[in-house]
């Protein structure tokens, strides 16, 4: 197959994509929600606590806002449309901006009590309670998709916790337990170390049919990507105490941004067709040009709306095939994506995410990060509309055998067997990001000099502190 074939197949939406600033969709939701805090006095401590104590705000934890009929014509204007998939009870009208990442909005019918109500969606709307002393019954059976916790009513307002699983309406459906249990302890069981990568690929796969076929793909999508965030934080120092920060208040991990996988050439492909059967959709494809080195497919699952950032090494040649669909053929040497899974295996597998990206406070949480020994790297993406850097490596051991490996095969020398040997070398991170105008995209120059500056090949010497 050419070069030039593999263009055509190309899809508007998969090639490079430039993702509009929405400041006046963005500016009007922000209003809207000013205006309830204004009313509302438990939402708008709960917000002052989010920033204070968690680095976090309030917009990136609102699920939806409910708002006047008067409102409607605004939010058009700005970019909202109707979500066909915003089903809901009440017969309000359901909005969403397919451009930005901000709020759904309910449009309340003309016999509407309330006209104005904000929900905020943490992972678990009965930890929520329990941290918040809230006693009101939740809406909906434990694990179904949609489960609702009335907060509290004030000024006209009502304020409210939800919790999602796999799906973007507003009703809920009594659950199989017996499957969704099934699936999550699949997930939790997977054998992720391997001596074949290629038999762990298979096993993987069809750990996803079993799920799919229990549960459907959305809610087995919700279910996968749980268990590997918890994988994920037992590794990384920044993401338990994060995690503990936010669980003080009840939140967990619902103000995710995106997930980062690192995959070698020779299974790049089996990784995106594991992410295809969780119903992830391809978006737009980065590569290096003039820079090479590496290449990076975005996926977003659009019910569960998580987003992969799936990273893996090119060469300048390659920058213009679909390599997400065709197969890469091996090279004699290791970029940087390369060498961390011959180091630490596939993140698909024994390695985890590389890093999970959260939306923030961006210049507060590096203070409050560094207030409690974690410290952050100089910003990779600083512009008013996306502010993103990493927390300090954390540094992993290397197993002797994966040195071993690619010392035979000569990808590294004999100098870095020993130093990874020794100290270990830098396996994931927590991501610091603020996005502003709704903007959904990134940066493909500055993800081209954080992928450099992480190369284990450059890591300063250190006391190996585990893991």
């Amino acid at each position: 197959m050419t070069t030039a074939t593999l263009t055509r197949n190309k899809t508007a939406t998969e090639v490079k994509f430039k993702w509009p600033l929405c400041y006046e969709a963005e500016n009007f939701v922000l209003d809207r929600i000013h205006a309830f805090l204004e009313r509302n006095s438990f939402a708008r401590m709960l917000a002052k606590r989010m920033r204070n104590e968690t680095g976090t705000l309030i917009l990136d934890w609102t699920d939806h806002l409910l708002l006047p009929a008067s409102d409607e014509a605004a939010l058009r204007g700005a970019g909202y449309v109707d979500d066909p998939l915003g089903e809901n009870s009440k017969g309000h009208k359901p909005l969403w901006h397919p451009e930005a990442m901000l709020p759904r909005v309910l449009i309340a019918t003309s016999n509407a009590r309330f006209p104005l109500a904000l929900a905020v969606r943490p992972d678990f709307v009965a930890e929520f309670a329990v941290v918040h002393g809230i006693t009101n019954k939740i809406e909906g059976d434990p694990f179904s998709r949609f489960r609702t916790l009335f907060v509290t009513e004030e000024n006209g307002t009502q304020f409210y916790a939800i919790e999602r699983r796999g799906y973007r309406g507003y009703i809920s459906s009594t659950p199989d337990l017996k499957a969704y249990c099934a699936v999550r302890e699949l997930f939790q069981r997977r054998q992720r170390i391997w001596d074949d990568d290629a038999k762990g690929f298979a096993h993987g796969h069809q750990c996803l049919k079993e799920a799919v076929d229990l549960v459907s793909r959305d809610l087995a999508c919700h279910l996968f990507f749980r268990e590997e965030r918890a994988y994920w934080e037992k590794r990384n120092r920044a993401g338990q105490e994060q995690k503990r920060r936010q669980d003080t208040l009840g939140l967990g991990w619902a103000n995710h941004d995106h997930h980062t996988f690192r995959s070698s050439r020779e299974f790049f492909v089996d990784l995106i067709k594991a992410l295809e059967k969780l119903g992830f959709e391809r978006r737009e494809r980065y590569y290096a040009g003039s820079e090479a080195g590496w290449g990076a497919q975005i996926l977003e699952q659009p019910i569960e709306g998580i987003v992969v950032f799936a990273d893996v090494d090119l060469t300048p040649a390659e920058t213009e095939i679909d390599f997400s669909r065709v197969k890469l053929p091996p090279r004699k040497s290791l970029g940087t994506v390369s060498l961390w899974c011959g180091l630490h295996g596939e993140s698909f597998l024994e390695a985890g995410m590389h890093h999970l990206e959260c939306r923030f406070d961006h210049a507060l949480l590096r203070e409050q990060l560094a207030a409690v020994r974690i410290n952050t790297m100089e910003p990779f993406s600083d512009f008013p509309f996306l502010k993103q850097a990493f927390t300090e490596g954390e540094q992993w051991p290397v197993r002797r055998e994966r040195l071993g490996k690619l010392r035979a095969a000569k990808l590294i020398t004999d100098e870095q067997f020993q130093k990874f040997a020794t100290e270990g070398a830098i396996g994931s991170h927590l991501e610091n990001l603020q996005r502003k105008g709704g903007f959904k995209g990134f940066n493909q120059h500055a993800v081209s000099l954080i992928i450099s500056e992480t190369d284990p090949r450059k890591q300063k010497s250190f006391s190996f502190r585990g893991a």
